[in-house]
Protein backbone atom coordinates (compact mmCIF):
# COMPACT_ATOMS: atom_id res chain seq x y z
CA UNK A 1 0.00 0.00 0.00
CA UNK A 2 1.62 3.65 -0.85
CA UNK A 3 0.40 6.94 -0.35
CA UNK A 4 3.83 8.24 -2.66
CA UNK A 5 2.84 7.25 -5.96
CA UNK A 6 5.90 8.72 -7.68
CA UNK A 7 8.39 6.39 -5.15
CA UNK A 8 5.99 3.61 -5.84
CA UNK A 9 5.98 3.78 -9.70
CA UNK A 10 10.19 4.32 -9.65
CA UNK A 11 10.68 1.25 -6.89
CA UNK A 12 8.56 -1.25 -9.64
CA UNK A 13 6.98 -3.62 -6.50
CA UNK A 14 5.39 -6.44 -8.23
CA UNK A 15 1.82 -5.40 -7.05
CA UNK A 16 0.54 -2.17 -4.84
CA UNK A 17 -2.61 -0.41 -4.15
CA UNK A 18 -2.23 3.48 -4.33
CA UNK A 19 -4.84 5.10 -1.54
CA UNK A 20 -4.25 9.06 -2.33
CA UNK A 21 -4.39 10.18 1.24
CA UNK A 22 -1.88 12.45 3.26
CA UNK A 23 1.80 10.59 4.71
CA UNK A 24 0.70 8.42 7.80
CA UNK A 25 -3.22 8.03 6.65
CA UNK A 26 -2.48 4.64 4.70
CA UNK A 27 -6.00 3.39 6.08
CA UNK A 28 -8.20 6.61 5.78
CA UNK A 29 -9.42 8.70 8.69
CA UNK A 30 -9.38 7.84 12.53
CA UNK A 31 -13.14 5.82 12.95
CA UNK A 32 -13.95 5.35 9.53
CA UNK A 33 -14.49 1.38 9.62
CA UNK A 34 -16.04 0.90 6.51
CA UNK A 35 -13.33 3.04 4.36
CA UNK A 36 -9.94 1.13 6.59
CA UNK A 37 -11.92 -2.18 5.84
CA UNK A 38 -12.37 -1.60 2.10
CA UNK A 39 -8.48 -0.64 2.08
CA UNK A 40 -7.39 -3.36 3.77
CA UNK A 41 -9.75 -5.78 1.71
CA UNK A 42 -8.46 -4.07 -1.84
CA UNK A 43 -5.10 -4.50 -0.44
CA UNK A 44 -5.60 -8.27 -0.04
CA UNK A 45 -7.24 -8.69 -3.13
CA UNK A 46 -4.09 -7.23 -4.94
CA UNK A 47 -2.42 -10.27 -4.50
CA UNK A 48 -4.21 -12.78 -5.95
CA UNK A 49 -5.71 -10.45 -8.71
CA UNK A 50 -2.79 -8.53 -10.33
CA UNK A 51 -2.87 -9.44 -13.65
CA UNK A 52 0.91 -7.94 -14.66
CA UNK A 53 3.73 -7.09 -12.25
CA UNK A 54 4.72 -3.56 -11.62
CA UNK A 55 0.67 -2.98 -11.02
CA UNK A 56 -0.66 -0.38 -9.34
CA UNK A 57 -4.20 -0.47 -8.33
CA UNK A 58 -5.77 2.86 -7.58
CA UNK A 59 -8.70 2.89 -4.73
CA UNK A 60 -11.27 5.40 -6.02
CA UNK A 61 -11.49 7.65 -3.14
CA UNK A 62 -10.49 11.42 -2.35
CA UNK A 63 -8.90 12.73 0.84
CA UNK A 64 -11.54 15.33 1.12
CA UNK A 65 -14.01 12.75 0.30
CA UNK A 66 -12.72 10.82 3.21
CA UNK A 67 -12.25 13.23 5.03
CA UNK A 68 -15.70 14.38 4.58
CA UNK A 69 -16.70 11.32 6.03
CA UNK A 70 -15.06 11.06 8.91
CA UNK A 71 -15.96 14.57 9.92
CA UNK A 72 -19.99 13.19 10.38
CA UNK A 73 -18.76 9.99 12.00
CA UNK A 74 -16.63 11.78 14.54
CA UNK A 75 -19.93 14.17 14.39
CA UNK A 76 -22.16 11.21 15.13
CA UNK A 77 -20.16 9.50 17.78
CA UNK A 78 -20.20 13.14 19.51
CA UNK A 79 -16.23 14.04 19.07
CA UNK A 80 -16.82 16.81 17.21
CA UNK A 81 -19.27 19.77 17.27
Amino acid sequence: MTVARDVTTHLKPPRAVFVPFMMGHHFGVPFHRDLQRRVILEALARLTRAEQSGEIHDIPVTWAQARREGIAIEQAMGLRA
